[in-house]
């Protein structure tokens, strides 16, 4: 499981890697340690990933990401 850098309390993200070689890499978002989202799409690298969970996570810090 990949952390990041930034203060992303109580949310953590999880990029998870292709099953099969030239698959699509996924991000889970955690929310004190139970999975709370996944990635509706699959992404061609593990940055943009990174970049689509982070993101989500921003509105989710926010507010803007509640359902």
């Amino acid at each position: 499981m990949s952390e990041t850098e930034t203060n992303t309390h109580p949310y953590s993200l999880e990029i998870v890697p292709p099953k099969s070689e030239g698959g699509s890499y996924q991000w889970a978002i955690r929310k004190n340690g139970k999975l709370a989202q996944r990635s509706d799409r699959s992404l061609h690298s593990e940055a943009k990933a990174r970049e689509n969970g982070m993101a989500q996570i921003e509105k989710l810090l926010s507010g803007f990401g509640d359902r």
